[in-house]
This record gives structure tokens, C-alpha cells and sequence, in this order.
């Protein structure tokens, strides 16, 4: 394990926190956007699984290959090195971008209920056009709490265990599965290889952020208990094998009920939906990412010992 990965990982929360996104021209995420609606025009006429296969492994080659190289010849300088993969690993997550999104949601629905529609819409992929307040609420804690583990915590676990080429796997792969992991029939072919593979990428980190939830709900005074019985009862009822596990969790803390139509109900509706919900649901994801940056880093830590400790005794 790489030391330097610690400062690293620290310099890349910095630069989200302080800037956010890069220009999008510049973007690793938009650039494998762009890749992959380019490659799937001419790997969609194959009509197979291997199609997803392939649009994976060769945008894998492509972006993990050249991020290598970059960090490469960047490696002459202790400083250039550390600035450069602190840039690139910050393309990989999006904590400050997550949190101003449902704020952005918030502050609209005091405002305007259409604009704040158009907002949700960004979000999630469902028809928000006939949805009332509540269910614009709902989608909104569902996309924030689904994506703690898809926008920060998989990325920065990935990155501490394969570095800045193992966050930026993690990302196409997701890219991918956002982009093409839909069982309709125009990609239920080319989606399968993207769609499965994200879900073993997520799996473990969906389930350790689902408990850092819990731990940060007793952090904040919330019913915490609640969180982690939630979380069991009700994960399995997304259809994703993962999401579930972060949504069930921040349900239960806030004793509220998500719903995305004829899909799954999750959480009991003891409260209800509203703006302050939203403002709540924030709080715990905020909390959440401190906690898992402050516990990862530690568990990492006390790894990099024992593994130095156990080479030194050789």
C-alpha cells in the first residue's frame, strides 16, 4: 500500500469540497460519457452480452491505462505527483455536488414547486412530472443517500486499496452502469456486463456505508435503532442489490417512508415528508462522510502498520 495515498485521498476531499466539479471539458466522467455513447452505437448492432463486455474492457484499457501513465511521468516529483492524483481521484466523487443538489431541491420547493421539479428531474431517472411535493422529497433523500455509496464512499474505498486507477475503474464502471445498465430493450443486452459488474464493485462498500449511517444517526440524536432495523427489514426491497442498504438506513433514522411508485416502499411513515426533512437527510449524509473518511482512514492506517511491521520481521 501506498502511503502517499493518505494525502492524496485527503487532498482530493479538499479540492471537491473547495471547487467541486472540474470544467466539464476537461472531466474524466464526461469524457467516458462522450466514450461510451460513441462505442455503444457500434457495439449495440453485435445484439449479444459480450457487447457490454467488450465496451467495458475497452474503456477500461483506455481510461485506467492512461491514468496510469499520467501518474507515471508525473512521478519525478513528490509534490507534482500528489497534486496531479489528488486532481484526478476528485473527479472520482462528488461530495459537495451531491449535498448542493438536494439543497438546490429544498430551497426551490419553498420557492417554485415547477423548478424545483426540474431539479428532481436531474436527479433520479423516473417521470417527476405528476409527482405532488412529498414524492419530489422522497426522489430527492432517495438520490442522495443511494449515491453516498456511489459518488464518495466506493470510489474512496477503491482508492485505498488499488489507488487512483482503482477509483477511476470504479467510475467507468458506474458510468457505465448510469448510463447503459437499464433492462429495457434497447440495452438490456449491452447494459447486462456494466450492470452486474457495478453491483459486485458495490457490494461491500454499500453495506459498510448503510452501517456508517446508523453510526452517524446515534452521532446526531436520531433513532438509530430504528436505522438499523430498518435497514435490515427493508434493503431487499430496492431492485438494486445495494442501494437499498443506504436508503433503508437514512429511512429509519428519520422514521420516514420512501416511495418510488410501483417499485418499493422502504421505511415506515411515522413522520412526514418535508422540507426540513430534506435539510435532516443532508445533516446525516454529511455526518456519514466525515465518519467514513475518519474510520477508513484509521482502518487503512492500522493495516499499512501491520503489513510494515509483519515485511520488517521478515
Amino acid at each position: 500500500m501506498d502511503t502517499l495515498i493518505f494525502m492524496i485521498i485527503a487532498l482530493a476531499v479538499f479540492i471537491d469540497l473547495l471547487m467541486g466539479e472540474l470544467p466539464s471539458k476537461i472531466h474524466p466522467v464526461v469524457w467516458m460519457g462522450q466514450s461510451i455513447y460513441f462505442l455503444k452505437q457500434y457495439l449495440i448492432k453485435i445484439k449479444s452480452k459480450w457487447s457490454g463486455f467488450i465496451l467495458t474492457f475497452v474503456l477500461t484499457v483506455f481510461f485506467v491505462l492512461s491514468t496510469i501513465i499520467i501518474l507515471y511521468y508525473t512521478s519525478f516529483n513528490y509534490i507534482i505527483y500528489i497534486l496531479i492524483s489528488g486532481i484526478l481521484l476528485s473527479t472520482t466523487f462528488s461530495i459537495k455536488m451531491l449535498i448542493e443538489s438536494s439543497k438546490d431541491v429544498a430551497t426551490n420547493l419553498s420557492l417554485n414547486s415547477e423548478k424545483a421539479r426540474q431539479k428532481v428531474s436531474y436527479l433520479v431517472s423516473r417521470d417527476t412530472e405528476n409527482l405532488d411535493d412529498s414524492q419530489m422529497i422522497s426522489a430527492t433523500i432517495e438520490s442522495l443517500t443511494e449515491n453516498i455509496t456511489d459518488s464518495i464512499t466506493s470510489p474512496i474505498l477503491f482508492a485505498f486499496i488499488f489507488g487512483v486507477p482503482g477509483a477511476m475503474f470504479f467510475r467507468l464502471v458506474n458510468t457505465l452502469d448510469a448510463m447503459v445498465g437499464y433492462k429495457n430493450e434497447e440495452n438490456v443486452l449491452i447494459g447486462w456486463f456494466p450492470a452486474k459488474l457495478d453491483d459486485i464493485l458495490n457490494y461491500i462498500p454499500a453495506r459498510v456505508t448503510g452501517l456508517i449511517i446508523v453510526i452517524s444517526s446515534f452521532v446526531l440524536r436520531m433513532n438509530w435503532r430504528n436505522s438499523f432495523k430498518i435497514m435490515i427489514r427493508d434493503a431487499k426491497n430496492s431492485p438494486s442489490p445495494n442501494s437499498g442498504f443506504t436508503m433503508a438506513a437514512a429511512a429509519g433514522a428519520l422514521e420516514i417512508q420512501l416511495e418510488k411508485p410501483n417499485i418499493y416502499l422502504i421505511g415506515d411513515n411515522k413522520k412526514n415528508l418535508n422540507i426540513e426533512t430534506i435539510h435532516d437527510a443532508i445533516k446525516l449524509t454529511k455526518i456519514a462522510v466525515f465518519l467514513f473518511l475518519i474510520i477508513s482512514i484509521s482502518f487503512f492506517a492500522l493495516i499499512y502498520y501491520l503489513i510494515s511491521i509483519y515485511l520488517f520481521n521478515l
